[in-house]
């Protein structure tokens, strides 16, 4: 032996958490495209109906910040649907406002209150105050990183 001592390097605190909300995310991100296969609905897409549903009017631009994608992912997503007949664009001076189209509402009838209610029954295993806490935790931590 040459007398070498290696060192582990413990994993902090933030990388383990790290790991364990990507680990999560993968799992409910997988367990939510199974609950929509039936649909040919992905989750981003069950995102769009969720958020024109709730916002209808709704700029591009201001879809794909509140989805946080990019400004040619918005477009291509809003492509498919638009050819699936679930939502069409408006125009409005130099933007294209989004309506959900008849087909788009009652789909989002359907299916955006079984998928939200899907996804908050796996953190119904948290208490109401360990949920709060949850949220505010990782609002903290995206904060910062805006300011990065």
């Amino acid at each position: 032996m040459s007398g070498t001592l290696h060192t582990r390097t413990l994993r902090t605190p933030g990388l383990l958490a790290w790991m364990r909300l990507a680990r999560v995310f993968q799992k409910v991100d997988r367990a939510a495209s199974e609950s929509l296969r039936y649909r040919q609905l992905s989750p981003a897409q069950v995102d769009v109906l969720a958020k024109v549903g709730s916002s209808e009017g709704i700029s591009q631009q201001e879809l794909a910040n509140a989805l946080l994608v990019t400004k040619g992912n918005v477009c291509q997503l809003l492509d498919k649907m638009e050819n699936s007949g679930l939502l069409e664009r408006r125009p409005d001076g130099r933007v294209n406002r989004l309506f959900l189209t008849d087909q788009g509402r009652s789909v989002h009838d359907e299916v955006v209150p079984k998928h939200d209610a899907m996804l908050a029954a796996y953190f119904s295993t948290l208490s109401n105050d360990d949920q709060h806490e949850l949220v505010r935790l990782l609002r903290h931590v995206d904060r910062a990183m805006e300011r990065d």
